[in-house]
């Protein structure tokens, strides 16, 4: 385990400090468990930009691919 040495602003600390005094749970404990929370959150918005960008590169072909399809069907 890292030991890690932070600085919160004011109104953070304290409104942490009120909620830790209803949890059974270690300041440490609590901060760990934020992180790993605001990890997972920010995974799922890189992941979710990258889809973005990702599908606006295959956008223009997959029109094209429908287009085609669509041409197909009209034949019969």
């Amino acid at each position: 385990m890292k030991s890690l040495s932070l600085k919160l602003e004011e109104d953070i600390f304290e409104e942490t400090e009120r909620i830790l005094e209803s949890l059974p749970k270690s300041r440490n404990r609590y901060i760990n468990e934020a992180l790993q929370f605001y990890n997972l959150l920010q995974r799922r918005k890189m992941l979710a930009a990258q889809l973005d960008e990702e599908s606006m590169l295959v956008s223009e072909e997959s029109l094209s691919v429908l287009a085609e399809f669509e041409a197909l069907e009209n034949e019969d």
